[in-house]
């Protein structure tokens, strides 16, 4: 994990397209620039303050000027671009990925990787049968911490592991209506295969507690702890999921904010997920916590820390990790993976069936909700048991 940009830079350069520019997406632009072989050639934006900012961004840290782009598919036709960075609202991504892998560029896509098990289906052939390197945004698929934890897990010090527990607390209802915009916005192109609906800057801005755009906070947040399980617990698919919520407590949104998810697996464990993003906030360190209850001793992993509890001494710390730079040092991590798999085209730590793993599980929670009933998976017919 420890190779310089510098040494990246020396196995050949990367010129990147950026496709959405938000805050997220201008972040994890900034990974990619610290590696010395990096250039960001091209921005695409509907939003013109966020283009205009990104750009901004790139000028002070490299020589060249990025390039402007207002439809992406004109970005992914220029052929002087090798890899594109998507970090759009949900509701893009199953299209722009597709169009990426045929236009034959590498991608890194943030998460969660899509809307439907179906569009899930469809993500994992098409890279089976592309030559491309696709890696999704599950940073803690390369966070030194995680890896700990799964070596922890693998070595039997747990024991037989028949639940996690996960827990993700923070306040999401504040805040009025949407302020106006600061800037022009293509609507009708932000929107793309989403229902039509009336310009609305708070669907714009909190694109993720609508269901036309996202699954919720249930599955923005809940693609992450589900994959770090399947990291941790070395799981496969669900073979089910159920799940409960409160009713939505913000004004306008259709999703909830208050969610347990329970899914069960072919390994012999059940996950249990609960979301509260109607609680009081807490620091970043403290806000989410993953408890693996073995019989020989408990682990607890969250955002900075790893601790084990042997049975019988509860109280006591008989094992600590750390992560060497704190968890803001995953996404660092994951690009780097990323660049490295680039130029070596080796799989990335997060490809495209580890994304679509993780984001099912909150999918099948989402149906669970919407028609009252336990949703089963068919891994092998890779579809929804009706």
């Amino acid at each position: 994990m420890g190779a310089s940009g510098a040494a990246f830079a020396a196995e050949g350069a990367v010129r990147l397209g950026v496709i959405g520019a938000g805050g997220r997406g201008t972040f994890v632009m900034g990974e990619f620039q610290k590696d010395a072989g990096v250039r960001v050639g091209s921005i695409c934006d509907v939003y013109e303050p966020n283009l205009e900012r990104a750009l901004g961004a790139v000028k002070k840290s490299q020589n060249e000027s990025a390039k402007a782009v207002r439809r992406y598919q004109d970005l992914l036709a220029a052929k002087s671009i090798d890899a594109v960075l998507i970090a759009t609202p949900e509701h893009w991504h199953h299209r722009m990925v597709l169009d990426a892998l045929a236009a034959g560029k590498d991608v890194y896509v943030e998460k969660p990787l899509c809307q439907t098990p179906e569009q899930g289906v469809e993500l994992v052939a098409a890279e089976r049968a592309s030559k491309q390197i696709v890696q999704v945004g599950m940073q803690r698929r390369s966070y030194d911490l995680y890896l700990m934890g799964r070596e922890i897990v693998a070595g039997g010090t747990l024991g037989n592991v028949r639940m996690v527990r996960g827990w993700w607390l923070n306040n999401q209802l504040g805040g009025g209506p949407g302020a106006p915009l600061e800037g022009k916005l293509d609507w009708e192109q932000w929107q793309g295969p989403a229902a039509r609906r009336e310009l609305d800057p708070a669907r714009f801005r909190h694109w993720r507690l609508f269901s036309d755009y996202a699954g919720g906070i249930v599955a923005d947040q809940g693609a992450h702890v589900f994959d770090g399980i399947h990291m941790l617990m070395n799981a496969s698919y669900p073979l089910s999921v159920t799940a409960a919520a409160g009713r939505p407590h913000r004004p306008q949104v259709d999703t909830a904010d208050s969610v347990v998810v329970t899914a069960e697996y072919p390994e012999d464990f059940v996950g249990v997920f609960t979301i509260n993003y109607a609680a009081m906030k807490y620091a970043s360190r403290n806000d989410q916590m993953n408890h693996l209850d073995g019989d020989k001793a408990r682990m607890d992993i969250g955002r900075e820390t790893c601790r084990v509890h042997m049975a019988g001494k509860e109280e006591e710390v008989a094992l600590e990790r750390k992560s060497a730079r704190g968890f803001g040092f995953a996404t660092e991590l994951h690009v780097r993976n990323f660049l490295q798999c680039v130029r070596t085209r080796q799989r990335p730590t997060a490809p495209m069936a580890l994304g679509f793993q993780a984001c099912l599980v909150v999918q099948l929670a989402n149906l669970s909700l919407k028609q009252g009933r336990r949703m089963r998976w068919n891994a092998a017919a890779r579809k929804v048991e009706s």
